[in-house]
């Protein structure tokens, strides 16, 4: 868990006293995020719900002023030949910006908080996240290296679950993290975390593809992306695959099958040579497991499927779902047994007798 000092937190209450009507949002620890849509029509979400407020700004000069104060916080700035911005406050929220000419109608803004306290694995069950079952099956995954995909929409709980998944690992690995905007809050000790940086005006950009090609030299045991969303897609298989075994990733995708089609378009797209079969062979070889997550709309978010990446065959890739949710059956297991629990090679991977029988239940 990422602990503040004290100094920190003096500065973050100082840097809220200039957001006018969004400081009692920034300051509400019930509040998720805040979006700002023009200087009248604030919304945010609270408990899983999104909700309009009643606050506004004067006019659209003072929207203006707080989004490009917040910018500066972070060492950034938001103008007309830079008008879309993505970058972290100073506790640590996410900040997402655009101004004319690109916002049509205005500055608009959207703000992902921080949470000071890293989400744990029994809050995943107390609010039915995940059942009993899946978390142990999650953790002897985690444990057994099984490369994985978390997948779902935005704001479904990807990186809640990457975070709650890494801290199953094991705390003799080292791990390098990557990410544009830094979000995760790995429960481990031995870990290096790095930021992408976009071009500036007398620099040059550092892209998650380039920080993957230098975490390989960092002698990590895992690569985590916090989301792969374009040319970093390749070389994350190739990191996989050669000796890095239980890696993360994040991915927006409306179900695991629909995941590893975009990680398919997103290695074609910046190496068109490639053959496409041999692309989905990779991809077959390299991905275990992918996690699907959803917001439903009363706010509740689930890890909906748990599917198993079998390898490939004439017809495609062989996906094993291993666990499922739906409204007529709640959390299940399919009966489907996946192949690291088939070959079960390493005695610390334990599962009890029949675990994924469908009626088999575990208490924690």
């Amino acid at each position: 868990m990422i602990k503040r000092p004290e100094a920190l937190q003096i500065h973050i209450e100082d840097w809220t006293k200039d957001t006018g009507p969004l400081r009692v949002f920034l300051l509400d620890p019930s509040i998720t995020e805040i979006m700002v849509n023009s200087p009248t029509e604030i919304f945010v979400e609270k408990n899983g719900v999104l909700m309009e407020t009643q606050a506004k700004f004067p006019d659209d000069e003072s929207l203006l002023k707080v989004v490009q104060a917040l910018v500066i916080t972070s060492g950034r700035e938001v103008n007309i030949k830079n008008p879309c911005v993505d970058t972290s406050l100073p506790d640590g929220s996410r900040l997402n910006c655009v101004i004319p000419p690109v916002a049509v109608n205005g500055a608009s803004m959207t703000i992902r908080k921080f949470s000071p306290q890293a989400i744990t694995y029994k809050q995943l069950l107390a609010t039915k996240t995940i059942d009993d079952k899946m978390l142990y099956f999650m953790n002897q995954t985690v444990r057994a290296q099984q490369n994985m995909i978390v997948s779902g929409g935005t704001g479904s709980g990807k990186t809640t679950l990457l975070n709650v998944l890494s801290s199953f690992i094991p705390t003799n690995e080292r791990i390098i993290t990557l990410e544009d905007t830094a979000e995760l809050q790995l429960q481990a000790k031995n870990i290096v975390r790095l930021e992408s940086r976009q071009v500036r005006m007398a620099g040059s950009s550092v892209t998650i593809q380039d920080l993957l090609k230098n975490a390989l030299r960092m002698r990590p045991n895992r690569i985590i992306v916090g989301e792969c969303r374009g040319a970093e897609a390749w070389d994350m298989l190739m990191a996989m695959n050669t000796g890095h075994a239980g890696s993360m990733t994040t991915m927006h995708a409306n179900s695991s099958f629909d995941a590893l089609r975009r990680l398919e378009a997103m290695i074609i797209r910046t190496n068109p040579d490639a053959p496409l079969s041999m692309v989905q062979e990779d991809i077959a070889s390299c991905i275990h497991f992918v996690f699907q997550v959803e917001r439903s709309t009363d706010g509740k978010r689930r890890v909906i499927e748990i599917t198993e990446v079998d390898g490939r065959n004439e017809k495609g890739y062989i996906l094993n779902d291993i666990f499922k949710w739906d409204a007529a059956n709640g959390f299940h297991s399919t009966g489907n047994i996946p192949r690291f629990a088939r070959e079960n090679l390493d005695p610390k991977i334990k599962f009890p007798p029949n675990f994924f029988d469908p009626e088999f239940t575990v208490t924690l």
